[in-house]
């Protein structure tokens, strides 16, 4: 599993990724400055209308007392989103990974596993599905983990463990869905659980990291195509041709 994560770290910065990596940066900040924009205007406009609402109920003598608390909630709900952006990346990078993860996993069996089949990308709603609906799970499954946040560290501890499964679970199956059917890959990863969970760690690692984070699409993707293959175990027809055609199987 080290081996794996070596592996997909090292070819992030490889020639072949650098355009899917731009681009998938790219994406990620357009959908986080959407996010904050959206949730900035949507948490002023309650501000604002929360004060106003109190003013008619308490009178125009709370007028400058309620002024100074919008003000406040306002600065508040700017460091909300701030905040929510660093939590909701998981989901943002969930979504990013519809577009790109096929790109990714093509390059990764051309040069890791160059005498095995090639997968087959699985249609791009089937993707974009797969990634809305884990993105969807990951808000839910926050916004449940966020009063752990008021008991010391247990709410991050949650937030990570959460993350692990979710990523996990995505990453392996569109790894998975290019060599077998949905139904097979989610047996299969039923199977491997354990395996697909402590490979998640390694992704909530990843995307738990400022900056960096931005890049998990591919380093979630190329680290899932190695394990999914470690996991498919080794194929006595691949064997052969490996051994016919002198390319080693790695």
């Amino acid at each position: 599993m080290f081996d794996a994560a070596v592996k997909a770290l090292s070819q992030i910065l490889s020639p072949p990724m650098r355009s899917i990596l731009w681009r998938s940066i790219g994406l990620a900040l357009v959908l986080i400055i959407v996010l904050a924009i959206g949730l900035q205007r949507l948490l002023s406009w309650f501000a604002g209308y929360g004060e106003v609402w109190a003013e008619g109920m308490l009178g125009p003598n709370f007028h400058s007392a309620l002024n100074v608390l919008s003000w406040m909630i306002s600065i508040a709900a700017g460091l909300g989103v701030v905040l929510g952006g660093i939590f909701l990346m998981p989901a943002i990078t969930s979504l990013v990974a519809s577009f790109f993860v096929d790109d990714v996993a093509d390059i990764v069996e051309r040069e890791h596993y160059p005498a095995e089949q090639p997968g087959v990308a699985p249609p791009f709603a089937l993707s974009m599905t797969q990634g809305v609906k884990t993105a969807l799970l990951t808000v839910l499954v926050y916004l449940i983990a966020v009063p752990f946040v008021l008991f010391a560290g247990a709410g991050f501890i949650v937030f990570f463990i959460a993350t692990a499964w979710l990523l996990g679970r995505e990453y392996f199956e569109l790894a998975a869905m290019r060599f077998r059917s949905p139904e097979d890959t989610k047996a299969m990863r039923r199977d491997n659980a354990s395996a697909v969970f402590t490979a998640g760690l390694f992704i909530a690692a990843f995307v738990s990291i400022p900056i960096v984070n931005l890049a998990t699409p591919l380093f979630g993707m190329a680290f899932m195509v190695h394990m999914h293959k470690r996991l498919s175990g080794p194929r006595p027809e691949l064997l052969e041709r490996a051994r016919r055609s002198g390319v080693p199987i790695v």
